[in-house]
């Protein structure tokens, strides 16, 4: 291996070097704070003397919110997309600055919370340099972190490697799901793995228009229907659900505190009756902010365009509660499972798969009305059932439903299942922590699958931690809704706080 000597660290006593590893929301958010406390002259033991941000991207502009098309919304709201959890207005600041005018609870493109991301990554390095920190951005994805007892050296994808003291992992999502049906077709040029980033799915159908599949009916499905309309594709989505998720004006900051949230903190991880009392502290909640009933905030329709429709109503009526305690119910169930096995949070999380797909990922009322056009005009519709079989021959996709529903053929197919959360995976012999998704594993080599509550990698359990971190969506392992941007700002805080007070 090569070594890049010049920009690592090597353990002298002159200061430390930090490696943080992704340079979007998570690692912006990790290096602002980590920029501030330097700044502040804080912390104790040797002072750090450099910081490395490697991604293959520019800073904030990756696969999350680094898209340009003005399609492409946040699914949250301006006041909850704060990289600073301090200054909760920090973004709408930033937006107020440019000119924006509208309401701090309404959605943005992403492109604008790349560009804050962007600005604020470069004032986090102004700030470091002014404290006498050297500060480089890497354009090289790290495929291993190699801890063999002294520095850590990571392993980029061009062979290198870099030298760090601390190492804080905040890699966002990057290997697409496979969708049922599809895994023997992952590599034909008529399947793209997902509609990101939108030139690569413009370019992929070329002009002309085509009969799209569209494998998936949440958030990517949508972003992937709306994209392929708009550029005159007829599309078809299909998911095992037959649904799309309900409507929301935003996602939006909690308008009051919701003391029955609270009660989930006391309930019993292994109550048989725990799903029915979550779910009622959760209704109870809703009812703090009318007393309009649940059930009289979505639609019962069995057609997922007449439910959308009728959804959509709803929420332009102001008649749908309920997305005002979203955003506490996230972090009331967050805080709920934080530190129970991961086997536990997962099988939380499914018997939860309802609320999550359709409420806590819910669409704002502005995709839903253009979803509502496009299906209107013949160029969009939803599938009843999900393939059974597929096939490819003489130049389409040959696709059949249940049994005795005619086939049906499409010129592309277009995977918007989601992405698979973020993993680490530890070589056999403890030294070697694997990164990159899809790595080759060998026989001994062991996930890790929990994170303590100092969000530091440990090689077993009970092992001393390693001086390296993990913040984002990779602490999935520890907690659910890990991608919850406000829980993401919190940890980077966190994390900031113990590398730059040298936490043995």
């Amino acid at each position: 291996m090569t070594r890049r000597d010049d920009v690592g660290g090597d353990g002298g006593g002159d200061g430390r070097t930090v490696a943080i590893v992704g340079a979007g929301a998570a690692g912006t958010s990790v290096f602002a704070h980590l920029a501030a406390a330097v700044a502040r002259g804080g912390g104790g033991g040797r002072p750090i003397r450099s910081v490395l941000v490697v991604d293959p991207s520019p800073p904030g502009w990756g696969l999350a919110f680094g898209d340009d098309d003005p399609l492409l919304m946040c699914n949250s709201a301006a006041n909850v997309n704060s990289l600073l959890p301090d200054r909760p207005d920090d973004f709408v600041d930033h937006l107020r600055a440019r000119g924006w005018t509208g309401a701090p609870d309404t959605c943005v493109p992403r492109a604008a919370m790349a560009a804050y991301c962007a600005d604020r990554w470069e004032r986090a390095r102004d700030t470091a340099e002014r404290a006498g920190v050297t500060v480089r951005h890497i354009a090289s994805t790290v495929r291993s972190v190699h801890l063999p007892g002294g520095p850590a050296r990571l392993r980029l994808d061009d062979g290198t490697e870099l030298a760090a003291d601390d190492v804080v992992l905040a890699t966002g999502v990057h290997r697409p799901r496979v969708p049922r049906g599809f895994a023997a077709f992952t590599g034909h040029p008529r399947y793209l793995d997902s509609p990101y980033p939108s030139a690569r799915l413009r370019a992929a159908l070329g002009t002309g228009p085509r009969r799209v599949l569209v494998l998936g009916s949440r958030q990517s499905a949508v972003d992937a229907a709306l994209l392929l309309c708009r550029d005159g594709h007829r599309t078809t989505l299909a998911s095992p659900s037959g649904s799309l998720p309900a409507v929301r004006l935003s996602l939006h900051a909690p308008p009051r505190d919701f003391p029955p949230l609270e009660r989930m903190a006391r309930l019993d991880p292994e109550d048989p009756l725990l799903e029915g009392r979550l779910t009622r502290c959760a209704v109870e909640a809703v009812r703090l902010l009318g007393d309009r009933p649940l059930r009289a905030q979505g639609s019962r329709a069995a057609d997922p365009v007449r439910r959308l429709a009728e959804e959509t109503a709803l929420a332009e009526a102001g008649m749908c509660l309920w997305p005002g305690v979203a955003v506490a119910v996230i972090e009331a169930l967050t805080a709920f499972a934080d530190g129970l096995p991961a086997d536990r949070t997962r099988a939380l999380m499914r018997r939860f798969d309802w609320f999550v797909g359709r409420y806590l990922t819910a669409l704002t009322v502005v995709n839903a009305r253009r979803l509502l056009a496009h299906c209107a005009s013949g160029a969009l519709r939803v599938a009843p059932a999900y393939p059974e079989s597929v096939g490819f021959s003489d130049g389409v996709w040959r696709v059949s439903g249940p049994p005795g529903s005619p086939p049906e053929t499409y010129d592309h197919v277009v995977n918007a299942t989601g992405f698979h959360p973020p993993d680490l995976t530890w070589r056999a012999d403890g030294t070697e922590l694997l990164l990159a998704p899809g790595a080759l594993l060998a026989p001994g080599d062991q996930a890790v699958d929990r994170l303590e509550a100092d969000l530091r990698v440990r090689r077993a359990p009970g092992a001393p931690p390693e001086r390296v971190w993990v913040a984002g969506t990779g602490t999935h392992v520890r907690i659910p809704f890990a991608n919850h941007l406000r829980t993401v700002t919190r940890q980077a805080r966190w994390v900031a706080g113990q590398v730059a007070g040298a936490v043995g």
